[in-house]
């Protein structure tokens, strides 16, 4: 695959719930780097506030769907900006394949097309499962179990897909960013 300049600068860390992900995205926030918030959660959240039933534990095709819809308009959004650095998206939109393969749930056409049609740069990185600091909260209600049924599904879609998986140590934020920033020099 021929990747764009803007896609070679699109980094998706994955994972399973609970490994760290967003602490490692508010650190390359907070150190200038521009990064894509999970869409699950922000709809987790906004379904629960105005009583939605888009959740993944009443509809998650219905979930997943509202999560493509949001996933495609931030990539698109940022492949239209300028070039200016890296963009590291908390999740991409294989993910959300990978959360409906654990769901026992086919693949709608559209999710396959965009998972071919809008390519990330080709290293992923992923947070292996870590349980001394899983937590539970009010969006994150999967047992330590289904997180690493999580992280072993986000392994073998971005496998599928020809993406190299890069697995970040078990370190400190700092260092897992330091490892990250390294790896992509």
């Amino acid at each position: 695959m021929i990747y764009t300049a803007q896609q070679t600068q699109n980094i998706v860390i994955t994972g399973g719930p609970g490994m760290g992900k967003t602490s490692i995205i508010t650190h390359l926030t907070a150190q200038g780097y521009h990064c894509i918030p999970e869409v699950g959660r922000m709809i987790i959240i906004e379904q629960m506030r105005t009583q939605g039933n888009k959740l993944p534990w009443v509809d998650p095709l219905a979930f997943a769907m509202e999560m493509l819809g949001q996933a495609t308009a931030d990539y698109k959004k940022r492949v239209s900006q300028p070039a200016g650095g890296f963009t590291f998206f908390d999740r991409g939109i294989p993910d959300i394949m990978g959360y409906l393969s654990i769901c026992g749930i086919a693949i709608p056409p559209a999710l396959e097309e965009a998972c071919h049609n809008l390519p990330y740069f080709n290293k992923v990185f992923i947070t292996p499962p870590w349980e001394e600091i899983y937590v539970n909260d009010a969006e994150r209600k999967q047992s330590f179990s289904e997180a690493i049924d999580t992280y072993e599904a986000m392994k073998r879609v971005y496998s599928n897909l020809g993406y190299t998986l890069i697995e970040i140590p078990k370190l400190s934020i700092a260092k897992r960013v330091q490892f990250i920033v390294s790896a992509l020099q």
